[in-house]
């Protein structure tokens, strides 16, 4: 390219447009500059050699972030189809100086507050702006601009092109229109960006003349092309913010780039973009194809004949509507018809895999990274898990090694806030030795690893100060239990014992009982467990065992205190809480006795006439199961709560803390027909008004039981207490033996043992 008297050569272009990145590669094979500059942060032009490197595979992103805040950070995503990514491999594919020209990220991220860290070089936080692809579509007769831009500028082939800058100077002179019209357009920041622009292409005159070319969004180009002085550009600039920034490069997805993941300059189908990129011919035949392979493995029906018409139908679909080519939507259509039967089921499935797509780029060892991200990636590495941007599931048996040792980096990673993994719902057991992850990977990790680079350089090592520090700054008691269950299952035991003085310290100056009964399950399941996966949690025992004596004294007291119907409801769900933990708790050598006096209070509770039904009820109701009570004592406290002495709303509640709310009350009352039997009488006996208000109660509670034991006590109920069979008569219910047989007991003894410990 020799001097001009027009200027350099510049190619306004769309970030992320496959034909825009086609063009820019026949502009610059025609043109030949002696350097290229790049819409793109001068922070970066250290790192472009890695471009190069053949570990560099696109989607990937340019990661800048502020020094001293790695939170406060910008993207800019580059994709294999990208033009700026297409320049920059010209560039070095032929020795070219290629550099970034836009606004350092420096004025970028100082300008910009921690909560307004977009992704890319063109999002703005401006409310109003303008769309110069909408305008021009609406000014062309389109009312999607998507569908515009395919047909002026994707469909034009992958063949050469008569002249290639005569899209170029189509789209400038299309932009300058727009911009006599709108002015900045809504981006008053852009005014600001374009003399900084202009000052970088004055440095490139002084050095190659006018024989550089400038790849840039279009809307820039009439900006970059207007007669501006050097101290008007100065002005702009001066007094700019400033901070210290770092930079590198960072794996991105083609989800990422679409527009519904957030990122502003983003495009609605990335996948389809890459392969109109990719395909040498053909495009439409190569995409269908890809379509019936996708849809094979889902074991749908799909033969070549299904593409071959597919091909035919979106061809006329786009010559019905006047396309040159068919568009993505065309092919959509045509794939739903004859592929999906008109289904949309299937065809969301192409849209999420291929038009969208989970791509994930790759980065060199040698970009540079925190220290906290080469050990995790030194984690990854030896761990044998990859980090993939489509989600999977993990199943971890936590006696092997290897899988112990997952668990413990991604709980560790979660304690830092990089959810790279999140802990789901196990499908093949319900042991605690199991554990099952949904693993995904997302671009945003990459800034919560910087982020989490200031509390050391190991996983491990920030994981521990991240906890102290949790410890440290935590308010409630349930934020440090829920905390010392954490470091326990992520290993941290260098952390435990600042979690543990946090906790007891909180513990001793929390009064309230919700608060109290909320903390000690998570400390109960810590001793019960924490042996599975290998960690010492004998240190929570005295903690757990103090906490539980504190709710032995307050309890009582805290359910004589008035309470309205929903407060006796939380609290009722507390007493279950608890009754579990202390089962979990009353073997540990610190809790000695912890059983009995857990007991005395529930006998407590269920025999006072001041604590509400519901309460009465379940405390009963534990009691019995724990064989504290007999069954007579049982009917008497039944007897007294159904009395005609008790309001039926509160009767109605002693029945739902006793037989509701899972406790396998159902069961119960069908092999105890003299509870049942009281129930029925009480029931009989309510009076209608009262009847109308104490029903959506009794629904609640018997409407969920399963249907095989509504349907028995239904059957009971309506043989009538007549025909009943009452515990102690010497007679037992149809299928039941009158009493316990030890022999046969015995006998199932073992099997059940079995059953039991299975998990």
């Amino acid at each position: 390219m020799s001097p001009a008297a027009t200027g350099p050569l510049l190619l306004g272009v769309r970030h992320h447009g496959p034909g825009s990145a086609r063009a820019v590669r026949a502009a610059l094979d025609a043109a030949r500059p002696r350097a290229v500059l790049i819409e793109g942060p001068p922070e970066g032009d250290a790192l472009l050699p890695l471009a190069a490197e053949p570990g560099m595979r696109p989607p990937v992103a340019l990661l800048a972030h502020a020094a001293d805040d790695p939170g406060r950070a910008a993207f800019w995503p580059l994709a294999s189809f990208s033009p700026e990514w297409v320049a920059i491999r010209w560039a070095q594919a032929r020795d070219v100086p290629v550099r970034f020209i836009d606004l350092p990220a420096a004025h970028t991220l100082a300008a910009r507050g921690a909560e307004e860290g977009a992704e890319g070089g063109e999002a703005e936080g401006d409310s109003v702006r303008v769309d110069p692809l909408g305008v021009l579509a609406q000014a062309a007769g389109y009312d999607d601009p998507e569908r515009w831009w395919e047909d002026v500028v994707e469909h034009r082939g992958t063949g050469a092109v008569p002249d290639p800058l005569a899209a170029f100077e189509a789209l400038a002179e299309a932009m300058g229109a727009l911009r006599e019209t709108y002015g900045d357009g809504g981006r008053p920041r852009d005014l600001v960006r374009e003399a900084h622009m202009r000052q970088k292409m004055r440095a490139a005159r002084r050095e190659f003349g006018e024989d550089f070319a400038v790849v840039c969004g279009a809307w820039h180009v009439p900006a970059l092309r207007a007669k501006a002085t050097v101290a008007a550009d100065r002005a702009l600039l001066a007094g700019l913010p400033r901070t210290k920034v770092e930079t590198t490069w960072v794996p991105w997805t083609h989800r990422r780039l679409a527009r519904a993941g957030g990122y502003g300059a983003g495009i609605t189908s990335p996948g389809w973009y890459a392969h109109l990129f990719a395909a040498r011919d053909r495009p439409v035949e190569r995409w269908l194809t890809k379509v019936a392979g996708l849809l094979r493995e889902e074991d749908r029906q799909v033969s070549p004949a299904h593409v071959i018409e597919a091909v035919r139908l979106a061809e006329t679909l786009a010559a019905v509507r006047g396309r040159p080519l068919p568009g993505l939507t065309e092919t959509l259509e045509a794939v739903r018809a004859v592929m999906c039967d008109g289904s949309d089921v299937p065809l969301a499935l192409v849209e999420d895999r291929l038009v969208v797509g989970d791509v994930l780029g790759e980065v060199p060892d040698g970009a540079p990274v925190v220290p906290l991200q080469r050990d995790l990636a030194r984690c990854q590495r030896s761990l044998r898990l990859k980090a993939e941007a489509q989600r999977r599931e993990l199943e971890l048996d936590l006696r092997k090694d290897t899988d112990s040792a997952k668990s413990l980096l991604l709980h560790r990673l979660r304690l830092l806030g990089i959810d790279w993994g999140v802990p789901t719902a196990s499908r093949s057991g319900t042991g605690t030795f199991r554990e099952t992850w949904r693993l995904c990977w997302e671009p945003e990790l990459s800034v919560r690893v910087a982020e989490a680079g200031i509390w050391g350089t190991t996983v491990l090592g920030a994981a521990t100060a991240k906890a102290e520090a949790d410890a440290a700054g935590a308010v409630e008691l349930g934020e440090v239990t829920a905390l010392a269950e954490r470091c326990l299952l992520a290993g941290l035991s260098q952390a435990l014992p600042a979690v543990l003085r946090a906790l007891a310290d909180r513990a001793a100056l929390d009064t309230d009982v919700a608060g109290l009964a909320k903390a000690l399950p998570a400390l109960a399941r810590s001793l019960r467990y924490g042996d599975v996966r290998g960690t010492d949690a004998a240190a929570l025992g005295a903690v757990a065992a103090g906490l539980a004596e504190r709710i032995c004294v307050a309890l009582p007291p805290a359910c004589a205190a008035g309470l309205d119907a929903d407060g006796a409801a939380d609290l009722r769900r507390h007493v279950d809480a608890v009754h579990g933990a202390i089962g979990l708790l009353a073997d540990a050598e610190e809790a000695g006795g912890l059983r009995e006096r857990w007991s005395a209070v529930l006998a407590t509770l269920a025999g006072r006439d001041s604590v509400p039904g519901p309460i009465r009820g379940r405390a009963a109701r534990l009691l019995l199961d724990e064989g504290r009570i007999p069954a007579g004592e049982t009917a008497r406290l039944m007897g007294l709560a159904l009395s005609r002495a008790s309001a039926p709303a509160d009767a109605a509640g002693w029945i739902e803390g006793f037989a509701g709310g899972g406790a396998g009350g159902g069961t119960l009352l069908v092999h105890d027909e003299r509870l049942l039997g009281l129930i029925d009488a009480w029931l009989v006996a309510v009076p209608e008004e009262a009847f109308i208000d104490v029903l959506p109660l009794l629904r609640r509670t018997f409407g969920a039981y399963e249907p095989g034991v509504r349907r028995t006590l239904g059957e009971l109920v309506r043989r009538g207490p007549g025909r009943t069979s009452p515990a102690g008569s010497g007679e037992a219910p149809e299928g039941f033996a009158p009493d316990l047989d030890p022999a046969r007991a015995a006998a199932a003894e073992e099997v059940a043992h079995l059953l039991l410990t299975a998990a």
